[in-house]
């Protein structure tokens, strides 16, 4: 369930332009943001997502002047940069830059960030439901029991009752409370068997420190329109290097690989149904065995997140990783899920089946001359690629150069590669349908002529994700030559539109959650390398040529393909080399305002989307590529 959408603000001009501005979300209360206010303004407009309260608190005014005095002391190259744009008549370059500086906080301060905004919950407490909460808790972990059930005491929702199951009997932290049970873990017992007519279900462990709203805010939750069955909130990991984990909407594949949901997460209705016979086994595998059972129980409009940061979380044990990797494996055996836990140096992630026989899969690469790009990425698919089954098909855009005509007429010696002419203008949509309906493979991969193969077990990562029946598109992890990354995802709204998260950061960035060193949801992916089966390619109708020729089709496509029902994954196995638009260069001039047509017509179509991308938190900012707060 997604309905946590930014505010959008609109700004109309005296001749009549306008320009609309996605705003931070308000999760802890109160959001904040700082534009640009030209001086031919004529007016401005608010739009708030159409269900909770919202209030304007202050509106104010900073010159221009004042904005540059602070980022000339906080980023003084950036102040220059900002000032040479304003000469050069650059508004929208100047803003961002600006933005960039003075409106977006890094997450290292994140702490004082949250304590800026945080508002305490003043909407009417639930009443009706009732939570049984469950805490696993070794001796140990007494005074660690004793601090979260005081945190449970200062609750604002009261219909709790907690049972504190210890791992050895005679265990007990004094408590006077009649909603408190401690009791010895019992090992072979059921999930049922601590529920009593209670409506949701939460696990705790020791030390956890909720919100006094957290309960009244998840429970409220619970009976928004839809009724989710399970609903979490994010949390502020404590331990060495504390930081905030800002969690993304539902996405079953990085709950499956790190049960991420965490502390606060409620279970409730069907779901809580279904777990009822779920063994309890060891006290410390039940949270993670909860939320692995739940990715195959709910769909994703029976989830809800709360993007509120509600808890305090204990920090996990230094095993955990490992322990959570072989909770994982036993659970795909006994669930006969085609896939294994495969271990990495940075972590583990899942390897799914391959079909046998590998499928046929056509790479389709569009190309104009430029030998030195297409005679290196030509090579790296036919040669450095370990997979069997190879179909190359080259859509060529009128090439004139002798050096690659030649070079052509070598490729074609080679029964795997088909060269496809495709005169005209430069229309990369149609290209890519055109080399699509001219080959042969159940998988198609879509490549831009500047991406150089890295690894020769790129294409099997991808074709394995390609393969799962619920996986449209399938990104790749790219580098720029230095070696820092160029894709890792797309979020739609980066920028006002949609943007590569993380761009320019090192190749082995973590990522919120460290989802960047796992297969994980994102919103959509680059077409400079896409993997996606044929027939879920066709069911969507393909590229589309007429709105989108060269920019924002990728991620439109990907969006459509959500919108069939498919979700779309990057996968940090298939790592290519990629030159971004070396072949065509920076958009000057009739191409500049071609990109900008195409540029209004992706948010005119998406703009709920770019009002809220699921995977990308609402309040990290859209100013900034890294993973900064607003």
């Amino acid at each position: 369930m997604a309905d946590a959408l930014r505010p959008l603000l609109r700004l109309t001009r005296d001749d009549g332009r306008r320009e609309v501005f996605v705003l931070p979300g308000a999760g802890q209360g109160t959001g904040t943001w700082l534009g640009y206010l030209p001086p031919d303004t004529a007016a401005i407009d608010l739009a708030v997502a159409e269900r909770g309260g919202f209030v304007l608190e202050r509106v104010g005014l900073r010159s221009e002047a004042s904005v540059f005095a602070e980022c000339l002391r906080e980023r003084p190259l950036r102040a220059i940069s900002a000032g040479y744009q304003r000469l050069r008549g650059n508004e929208r370059r100047m803003r961002d830059i600006l933005r960039g500086s003075c409106a977006v906080t890094p997450m290292a301060k994140a702490e004082a960030w949250m304590a800026a905004r945080a508002r305490r919950d003043r909407a009417p407490i639930p009443s009706g439901p009732s939570i049984r909460l469950v805490m696993p808790a070794r001796v140990e972990a007494a005074e660690r029991v004793a601090a979260t059930i005081r945190g449970l005491e200062a609750q604002s929702f009261t219909a709790w009752s907690l049972v504190v199951g210890w791992s050895e009997p005679g265990c007990a932290v004094a408590s006077d409370d009649a909603r408190i049970e401690q009791t010895t873990w019992p090992a072979f017992g059921r999930v049922g068997d601590f529920l009593n007519g209670d409506n949701a279900l939460a696990l705790l462990t020791p030390g956890d420190g909720l919100d006094p709203d957290a309960l009244a805010i998840l429970v409220r939750t619970l009976a928004e329109p839809g009724r989710p069955q399970m609903v979490y909130a994010d949390a502020w990991m404590e331990g060495a290097g504390a930081k905030a984990a800002l969690k993304p909407d539902w996405s079953p594949d990085l709950a499956l690989v790190t049960a991420y949901s965490g502390t606060p997460t409620l279970y409730a209705g069907g779901l809580l149904e279904r777990l009822r016979t779920t063994p309890l086994g060891e006290p410390d595998t039940l949270a993670t065995r909860l939320v692995l059972a739940a990715v195959y129980h709910v769909g994703r409009d029976e989830v809800a997140h709360v993007p509120r940061l509600l808890s305090r979380a204990a920090p996990p044990s230094p095993d955990s990783a490992e322990r959570h990797a072989a909770i994982l494996q036993a659970h795909l055996a006994e669930t006969r899920i085609p896939a294994r836990v495969e271990a990495h140096p940075s972590g583990s992630d899942l390897l799914w089946d391959l079909p046998e026989p590998p499928p046929l899969v056509s790479v389709v690469i569009p190309s104009r001359d430029r030998l030195e790009l297409i005679r290196v990425a030509a090579d790296g698919v036919l040669n450095g690629t370990a997979y069997p089954a190879i179909e190359l098909v080259i859509v060529d855009n009128g090439s004139t150069d002798p050096a690659v005509l030649a070079h052509y007429e070598d490729l074609r010696r080679d029964p795997r590669v088909r060269i496809l002419s495709c005169p005209g203008p430069f229309n990369f949509s149609a290209m890519i349908n055109a080399g699509v309906a001219g080959s042969r493979g159940d998988v198609l991969v879509l490549l831009n002529n500047d991406v150089a193969v890295l690894r020769e077990d790129w294409l099997e990562a991808l074709v394995r994700q390609a393969c799962r029946p619920e996986i449209g598109a399938v990104g790749a992890k790219l580098l720029y030559a230095d070696g820092t990354l160029q894709h890792a995802g797309v979020v739609v709204g980066l920028g006002g539109r949609a943007g590569h998260i993380l761009r320019r950061r090192p190749a082995d960035t973590p990522g919120m959650l460290g989802r960047m060193r796992v297969a994980h949801e994102v919103s959509a992916v680059t077409a400079a390398c896409l993997a996606v089966g044929r027939a879920k390619f066709d069911s969507v109708g393909g590229l589309d040529a007429e709105a989108f020729a060269v920019d924002f089709n990728d991620v439109d496509f990907c969006l459509r393909l959500a919108a069939a029902g498919y979700r779309t994954i990057w996968t940090p196995r298939a790592v290519m080399a990629h030159l971004e638009s070396t072949s065509r260069g920076p958009a000057v001039g009739a191409a500049r305002q071609r990109f900008e047509q195409e540029a209004d017509r992706f948010v005119e179509r998406w703009r709920d989307t770019i009002r809220h991308d699921p995977y990308y938190h609402p309040a990290l900012t859209l100013t900034t590529f890294g993973e900064d707060l607003e």
